[in-house]
């Protein structure tokens, strides 16, 4: 029976699934094996606990393997690309196939066929595949270029929101809760804070900002529902690609991935209602979808 592995390499960590050819075996979690993040003998010690942890949960031997696919940001980058095409052949038997994080997701999400794939964690990002393969983007410029409707974005404009609240003389309960957050005082003390250098991560502040639109504050409602139509504006530059590539073909399904998108509803359905303004007939699948399942699909493709 044959057997294949996926891999999801990020900057802190990685996942890797064993499976064969109808069931997933196991799945462990380990650091990361980037080698733009860490240095050789992290990379290995991790790569090589999780290998081992996989044995160890089914028995099957690294040996046995037909096929491994990695999803990777900086797959392009030589650091990164010839590390892995040394490190997991010298420890994993049969083929390697290396692609993109982008590409995984897109394929865990349409296995190779046409779609857009909004993603927004700590940022964000656009992708989208047309009926040629060809994939196209939009966003994805770190966060002082973009990253809309991430948790960096969401924090930033809260706080952007508190000052100009108080400019106008409105009362939000963001203010009390940022204060209490950073251990802070007073409004003074948060120009001075969030100024420094280097910055405090305003990702952190998402959660008090979804509490306090949940308990009705109409200044943190906002800022998520704007931040999801700043993210939905990026998913409509990529469908309109594909669709006016590909006359007469139907609109591009919609998934998406990211703590944000899953957990943040608020920023979720106003992206969608985005969308449908201009596509109303758009299928969103249900649920985020999990990148690694695209690389477990390639590599049972390219077995």
């Amino acid at each position: 029976m044959p057997f294949y592995l996926a891999i999801d390499a990020g900057g802190t960590k990685t996942d890797f699934l064993l499976a064969d050819d109808t069931r997933d075996l196991a799945r462990v979690r380990t650091g990361t094996i980037k080698r733009m993040r860490a240095d050789a003998d992290t990379t290995t010690a991790n790569l090589e606990q999780a290998l081992a942890e996989l044995t160890a949960k089914t028995g099957i031997s690294m040996q046995s393997i037909h096929c491994t696919c990695i999803g990777t940001a900086g797959e392009t980058v030589p650091l990164v690309r010839d590390w892995l095409r040394e490190a997991l052949p010298a420890r994993v038997s049969g083929t390697l196939v290396l692609l993109g994080d982008v590409e995984i997701a897109l394929d865990a999400a349409f296995f190779g066929k046409p779609g857009v794939l909004a993603i927004a964690g700590t940022g964000s990002n656009v992708a989208g595949r047309d009926a040629t393969g060809r994939l196209i983007g939009a966003g994805g410029y770190g966060p002082a270029l973009a990253d809309q409707g991430s948790g960096h974005r969401i924090g930033h404009e809260a706080l952007r929101a508190v000052f100009l609240a108080n400019d106008r003389g409105i009362t939000t309960t963001l203010l009390p809760a940022v204060l209490e957050h950073w251990n802070l005082t007073s409004l003074d003390d948060i120009v001075a804070f969030a100024n420094r250098i280097p910055p405090p991560d305003f990702s952190q502040l998402t959660e008090l900002v979804v509490r306090c639109a949940s308990n009705g504050d109409a200044i943190a409602a906002n800022v998520l529902r704007q931040q999801g139509e700043d993210l939905g504006e990026l998913v409509l530059l990529v469908m309109r690609r594909i669709h006016a590539a590909s006359a007469g073909a139907a609109v591009p399904p919609v998934a998406f991935t990211g703590s944000i998108l899953e957990k943040v509803l608020p920023v979720r359905e106003a992206l969608v209602a985005s969308l449908r303004r201009d596509f109303p007939t758009v299928h969103v699948l249900d649920g985020a979808i999990d990148p690694i399942e695209g690389a477990l699909w390639r590599a049972r493709k390219g077995a």
